[in-house]
């Protein structure tokens, strides 16, 4: 094969492949005989420009590596980060090399010194190292979509998948959505279903669990919810690594085994109808299949190892309904729970208080004396406000008019605090109240 013939590539890799001794003397010849540059190029399948580049060589001549490779000398170690950190992109560590480092080569000098590199990430991509489990040590999840017919409308389905390492015991459950809330939810589900707690519970790097997951350091930054989460139910959290799913394998093929199996094909008259499809799927599919690695049923495997081996719920409540936090009131009278912020009355600001989430509301107190109700709110940076709890911020003639009770009043400049945004923007918030 000839550098000519081969296309370019999404990183505009050179291709300039040394011609064999034969070929050149080939060239040579036909030349000779008086062959034109394109002739003798379409006849040995390379490029009238190699032709006319060995005819003025008039030999072949042995490759001499390029000199500005030198400059890349003893940046090996950082050449395979970069390379690793921006998956296998040669281009993007050329312009780091020029940003870090200073050094200015063309972009193929880069792509020959991270060659065996890109090899090594290609097999990793590929190789798929099974490994086994202890029982109750972990169980790995996953979320998988699916495109469902659900009465007369085509859906786009969730499905959270959990599995038991050691048992293959699974656990399946359909959403609308992929939020946080239903990666919680389902977790509690599957320790539920399993009746008991593993040890460590492998994850993808789903941007509801994970802040970050650096692929060259491999360090992890978990969601603080996550973590909250993970120290409630007293396992370790385990992220993947980076774009190398197959390290979380058993589940892989259980969301694939679900869609194949369990969905692929069927429809349903309602979401309740998939539901009970699937529990039903679950113990009569796939708990008593023989399990091709183990060759045991998953239930059988589970009943006679693993479930002794997971630690007992103990009867504990839901996470949502059952956390105890400590918070110190802001500036504007309030304080922040998962990412949304509640009011309290003004004279705590800068005091430390206690917030109790039970069920679908949060109780917030002052020592042992309760000073606020709220609703839970589950999206992103939503404010719960009680007008009277700003009394002392905005003044009593302001919240008399938030409640209707006398219009058209001026709004009082702040008394007791500084307002951490402008009055109108409490009253959006509290409009209607």
């Amino acid at each position: 094969m000839n550098c000519d013939k081969i296309p370019t590539n999404k990183f505009n890799i050179c291709r300039d492949i040394m011609l064999t001794p034969e070929v050149v003397d080939q060239i040579l010849t036909l030349s000779s005989m008086g062959w034109g540059k394109k002739r003798i190029g379409r006849e040995l399948g390379v490029s009238s420009r190699t032709v006319k580049r060995y005819l003025l060589q008039k030999s072949w001549q042995p490759y001499k590596s390029r000199k500005s490779q030198k400059k890349l000398a003893g940046l090996e170690d950082w050449l395979e980060a970069t390379f690793y950190l921006h998956r296998g992109n040669a281009t993007v560590v050329h312009q780091e090399l020029i940003k870090q480092h200073g050094i200015h080569v063309h972009v193929c000098t880069v792509e020959r010194a991270v060659r065996s590199f890109r090899q090594k990430l290609v097999s990793e991509a590929k190789a798929t190292v099974r490994f086994e489990t202890l029982p109750g040590k972990q169980m790995q999840i996953d979320f998988g979509t699916m495109q469902i017919k659900i009465g007369d409308e085509l859906r786009r389905v969730h499905f959270f998948a959990a599995v038991l390492g050691y048992s293959r015991r699974q656990y399946v459950q359909a959403f609308l959505h992929e939020r946080q809330s239903a990666w919680f939810e389902e977790i509690e589900g599957a320790f539920r279903h399993f009746g008991g707690i593993p040890e460590q519970i492998l994850l993808d790097n789903a941007k509801a669990l994970v802040v970050s997951h650096n692929p060259a350091t491999r360090e992890v930054v978990f969601n603080e919810k996550l973590r909250a989460f993970a120290d409630y139910w007293h396992f370790t959290p385990k992220a993947c690594a980076p774009y190398r799913a197959r390290t979380k394998g058993k589940d892989e093929s259980t969301v694939k085994y679900i869609k194949r199996n369990a969905i692929a094909g069927r429809a349903f008259s309602s979401f309740e109808d998939l539901q009970e499809h699937l529990a039903k799927w679950l113990r009569e599919t796939a708990d008593i299949r023989i399990h091709g690695t183990t060759q045991e049923q998953p239930i059988i495997r589970f009943k006679k190892d693993e479930a002794k081996a997971l630690r007992p719920l103990e009867a504990k409540p839901p996470f949502s309904q059952g956390r105890e936090l400590r918070r110190v009131v802001q500036s504007d009278a309030c304080v922040e729970v998962d990412s949304n912020f509640y009011s309290v009355p003004w004279h705590l600001i800068s005091k430390s208080v206690i917030v109790e989430i039970q069920g679908q509301q949060i109780n917030i107190y002052d020592e042992e004396v309760e000073v606020a109700q709220h609703a839970v709110r589950y999206g992103k940076r939503e404010r719960s406000i009680t007008p009277q709890h700003l009394i002392g911020i905005v003044g009593s003639a302001w919240i008399e008019k938030q409640a209707g009770k006398i219009e058209n009043l001026p709004q009082r400049e702040p008394q007791k605090a500084e307002l951490l945004r402008p009055l109108s923007e409490y009253e959006a918030v509290v409009g209607g109240w």
